[in-house]
């Protein structure tokens, strides 16, 4: 290599440095490759609840609000919930319901039967909205209903009512007469007639669901005609309450109300409704939800129990309670199973039949034992 070629090359490269140098002291450099945008997060999905009831009524409402909180915490930020208490079986039920869905939520929970029809307008109003009904039989593309087999828990209690009356004489603070209610109380007669064949049943009506002045008066009215261990299908603790002032014994209904009236508790049939919220809202989430479905879920899928069964309950009484509950979680007890007698001693389920949910859901008869008649029935 000459001296000419040696001194460019030397030349170029000391231009190159000096250029590279410039370039950093005008603050540009070398772009690094630009980072992959952070997938944007999803937004949460909002889920309402409509409540008949308040949230404080230590019943009913109570229930579907662990239910709520139960899906909180399931999925943290990937829901918002929220909640309106004491609406009414009205026209108002309609525009609570309305109002959530323009609110933006996207998945909305109607917690009583009077909201069917009210939620079924709205639904077909709003296609892109999901919508679940408790305890009705109407259904859409958008809409599903879902229950609990509460007449399990209500057998359940009639178990131990059998077994601790004095007088075989019950009494039941009854709300609506729709099959529901009535199947209940039908139930209920057939748990304590299986323990004890003298059982006879009262009812009182009070038309309403959470009223604890006329739950009061009905169950003070049931003491005072002879029975002495009530039950209830109301939603309030007044019926257990006004058994503790009265000397007499009761049951909580829908939650644990052993602490509203610690003496004349026998024990409480309870709905867990976090079981079905946490899998309707994961279904939502996941893109697996679907319409026009029906669900009725009891002790086999955790949805209903028995608790807080009092000391004094003979053992012989809590073994069958023990007896029944295994047998409902594994399917191996029937409670509809003939044969059954209505009121009229006419039998309704033949020996050995077993009642499909068709006939439990149409049910407007009372078994026998049970006295009076149906609000509005032949």
């Amino acid at each position: 290599m000459t001296d000419v070629s040696k001194r460019s090359i030397i030349k170029m490269v000391a231009i190159t440095a000096v250029t590279a140098a410039a370039l950093v002291a005008c603050g540009k450099k070398e772009e690094a490759p630009a980072a992959a945008a952070a997938p944007a997060k999803a937004e949460p999905l909002k889920v309402a609840f409509a409540y008949v009831g308040p949230v404080g009524d230590g019943g009913w409402t109570f229930a579907h609000d662990n239910g709520r909180k139960a899906v909180e915490k399931e999925f943290g930020d990937k829901v918002v919930t929220s909640f309106v208490e004491n609406v009414p079986e009205s026209a108002d039920a309609e525009r609570v319901i309305r109002d959530m869905a323009s609110q933006g939520n996207k998945l909305i929970f109607g917690t009583t039967f009077g909201y069917m029809e009210p939620m079924l307008k709205v639904a077909g109003d709003t296609p892109d909205v999901k919508f679940e009904h408790a305890t009705g039989y109407k259904r859409a593309a958008n809409m599903n209903t879902y229950d609990s087999r509460t007449y399990q828990g209500a057998y359940m209690a009639g178990v131990v009512a059998g077994k601790m009356t004095k007088t075989n004489t019950l009494g039941v603070v009854a709300s609506i007469p729709i099959p529901e209610v009535i199947r209940n109380i039908n139930s209920f007669t057939l748990g304590a007639q299986s323990v004890n064949p003298k059982i006879k049943t009262k009812v009182v009506w009070v038309n309403d669901w959470f009223n604890p002045p006329k739950e009061t008066e009905a169950a003070t009215s049931l003491i005072n005609g002879g029975a002495d261990v009530l039950m209830q299908n109301t939603d309030s603790s007044a019926v257990l309450q006004t058994a503790e002032k009265m000397g007499k014994r009761a049951f909580g209904w829908d939650s644990d109300m052993s602490a509203y009236g610690p003496k004349a508790h026998l024990g409480s049939a309870v709905i867990n409704w976090g079981p079905y919220y946490v899998k309707a809202v994961r279904d939502a989430l996941d893109g697996k939800w679907a319409g026009n479905q029906a669900s009725w879920w009891g002790v086999k899928e955790g949805a209903i129990d028995f608790v807080s069964v009092a000391a004094d309950v003979p053992a012989d009484a809590k073994a069958k309670l023990d007896e029944v509950k295994a047998g409902l979680k594994d399917g191996s007890f029937e409670i509809w199973k003939g044969p059954i007698l209505g009121q009229d001693g006419k039998e309704v389920l033949a020996k050995d039949k077993v009642a499909d949910d068709g006939f439990l859901g149409g049910i407007n008869f009372y078994v026998k034992g049970v006295e009076g008649k149906i609000p509005g029935g032949k």
